[in-house]
């Protein structure tokens, strides 16, 4: 069991008598200190959790003592004892950082019980901040599977503007890894110690959206039975994640430009503003910009929220991450299953290399989360993983289009295969394709296409 220390500093040693035979019953380690000189000079020399200390003493009196512990020894909890007299000198103690006070004359159950919970809460503070290193440990980059082109130009990215205030756009299809890019970008930026906040703007109800992110007033509408906080005031000082920002209704997204613009709200029923420091990160699986054209999306909102554009490439497009993808999920499904199943057939390798994949990451995950639980064997076969798996990989028929791909994709193999069709000529392939020459051009340009002669 770990050494529990205090230290307990009182001019009166019927004081310091009382104490140590309390808290030794306890089954606590502790040390005694006639002076705030004294107290100190312990301190030089030994590690203590715990300080309980009169706040009156000669010389070097408790508040100064609580200043220096505090400066030396930011994680030590200081409890101040005190006569009626000085009950202002306690309130003051609280606020420079004392954890409690108590006031003489006390019981033995009264000084037990506050020392217990200095304790209790230095153990949660401890506990937290190991769980958030933890956490941040977690989204370093190094620990996120990708070594294709493509991953690392997002890396260098999100390494480049992770501790900036500026808002991001994470863009890519469902499955790709937006979330935890987010929280990459989180815990890599001064804000790691702050909170980590998500809302997903496609599961709300439009009559919730706003209360959930701006919170509200008790009695603000039907059901609102008492005050609560939103998601902005959730994030204050740190990261909100606002996930299918696309999804948003069109009404809120004017108070949302409000609020990033101002950087303050209103909670729903309430006409007080209340000033925030969020860092907005923001994702969508469509098209945000055709969702302009239609409408649907303000278009100064996606001004705001796409300072910082990030586009999220789908597993079809690097490939030469799905070995690692595949080597990584297996690893952590046999250690959190107890399992040992130790790699793949030559033809489980093929399958996957040949599979669209259109669910992404996730879809990889989800396969072998299913095959390393439900296998019997140490090898994994194709008898091991759902036959959709092999009905959804059709081959490319001649016109360059494959069962299960993506509507951009169609669209480039139809540019492509009219220009070569017309030897390359863009104004009649544009004609053909019932465009204009200069959407031929931004599509060429858009899909990296490489331009042939008029």
């Amino acid at each position: 069991m770990l050494e529990k220390r205090i230290l307990v500093v009182d001019d009166d040693n019927l004081m310091k008598d009382f104490l140590k035979e309390t808290l030794t019953r306890s089954e606590y380690l502790v040390d005694l200190a006639s002076s705030g000189d004294e107290a100190l000079d312990k301190l030089k020399l030994k590690e203590y959790d715990v300080i309980v200390s009169d706040i009156r003493m000669p010389k070097l009196g408790g508040m100064e003592l609580l200043k220096a512990a505090r400066e030396n020894s930011p994680d030590i909890k200081v409890v101040m004892m005190t006569a009626y007299g000085t009950v202002e000198n306690a309130v003051e103690a609280m606020k420079l950082g004392a954890f409690d006070y108590i006031m003489k004359p006390f019981s033995a159950d009264e000084i037990e019980l506050v020392v217990k919970k200095a304790f209790e809460y230095k153990k949660l503070i401890i506990e937290n901040r190991m769980l958030k290193s933890e956490v941040a440990g977690k989204y370093r980059f190094q620990n996120i599977v990708g070594k294709s082109p493509q991953m690392q130009k997002v890396f260098e990215m999100v390494d480049m503007i992770a501790d900036s205030r500026s808002s991001v756009f994470l863009a890519g299809e469902s499955g790709t890894g937006k979330e935890l890019i987010a929280k990459a970008i989180h815990y890599n930026s001064s804000r790691k110690d702050g909170p980590f906040i998500k809302i997903n703007c496609a599961a709300l109800p439009e009559g919730l959206v706003e209360s959930e992110l701006f919170g509200h007033e008790k009695g603000a509408f039907t059901g609102a039975l008492r005050q609560t906080r939103g998601r902005f005031e959730m994030a204050d000082g740190g990261t909100l994640l606002l996930d299918e920002i696309s999804e948003m209704p069109p009404g809120l997204q004017a108070k949302l430009l409000r609020v990033l613009q101002e950087r303050e709200f209103e909670r729903v029923g309430s006409g007080q503003s209340i000033q925030v420091d969020v860092r907005i990160i923001s994702t969508s699986n469509r098209n945000v910009e055709e969702e302009i054209k239609k409408g649907n999306f303000r278009e100064d909102l996606f001004f705001r929220l796409n300072v910082i554009p990030i586009h999220l490439p789908p597993v079809r497009e690097r490939k030469e991450d799905i070995a690692l993808l595949v080597q990584h999920f297996l690893q952590k499904y046999n250690q959190e299953n107890n399992r040992n199943v130790q790699g793949f057939s030559e033809k489980v390798n093929k399958l996957f290399m040949e599979y669209h994949w259109p669910g992404n990451v996730r879809e990889i995950e989800n396969y072998l989360e299913r095959a390393v639980v439900t296998t019997k064997n140490k090898i994994l076969t194709p008898d091991d993983f759902p036959k959709e798996l092999f009905f959804r990989k059709a081959d490319y028929d001649d016109s360059g289009l494959k069962v299960g791909c993506t509507i951009a994709e169609m669209e480039k193999a139809l540019i492509l295969k009219t220009l070569d069709a017309h030897a390359g000529n863009k104004t009649k392939a544009a004609e053909i394709l019932g465009v204009s020459s200069r959407t031929l051009r931004n599509k060429l340009q858009e899909y990296g296409l490489k331009e042939e002669k008029e």
